[in-house]
């Protein structure tokens, strides 16, 4: 019965470290955690079956007892501190060339608008570009800035009677 009794609190164990480095340490379902639940089930159905149902219901509250104190255990020690990110990334992008664009200001597109794309304007600042409305634009369309925001730029597409007189 002793050998009984280890084999249980070994299935425990193992159960519950698997189940606590999946919740912690391990990212989405993976195998830790399917075999920390299957060990914590197999724990209890070899009490049932090999010593009794006194046993089994015993290593039932065990198993629950122990996961709680196991996970309440883990969050209020500072063990967590350990592994966590503590660094804030205050680092930003450079957007000078969206400083340097005007509402109303035409160029032309790099990309194909999908409807972000790449676009140029003044022949030399290329930006990243969204379409305003949705829609798709093609490569090599003119296109007017309509909305400057503080990390992108809306543009709409130029009517071909505008693309005409802009290019006389």
């Amino acid at each position: 019965m002793t050998v009984e009794i280890i084999i249980i609190a070994f299935l425990i164990i193992l159960g519950v470290g698997l189940l606590a480095a999946e919740v912690f340490l391990l990212p989405g379902i993976t195998i830790a955690g399917i075999a920390g639940g299957l060990m914590l089930i197999g724990s209890i159905a070899y009490a049932f079956y090999y010593i009794g149902e006194t046993a089994g219901y015993i290593t039932i509250a065990a198993n629950l007892i122990i996961s709680v104190a196991a996970f309440l255990f883990i969050l209020k020690s500072n063990a967590l501190s350990h592994i966590a990110l503590k660094t804030d990334i205050d680092a930003t992008v450079d957007q000078t060339e969206i400083l340097q664009l005007n509402i109303g200001q035409t160029g032309i597109t790099l990309s194909r608008l999908n409807p972000i794309g790449k676009a140029e304007f003044d022949n030399q600042y290329i930006v990243e570009v969204k379409s305003i409305t949705g829609e798709f634009i093609d490569e090599g369309e003119n296109v007017q800035i309509v909305k400057i925001e503080k990390s992108s730029v809306l543009v709409q597409s130029v009517p071909q009677s505008e693309n005409q007189t802009s290019i006389n």
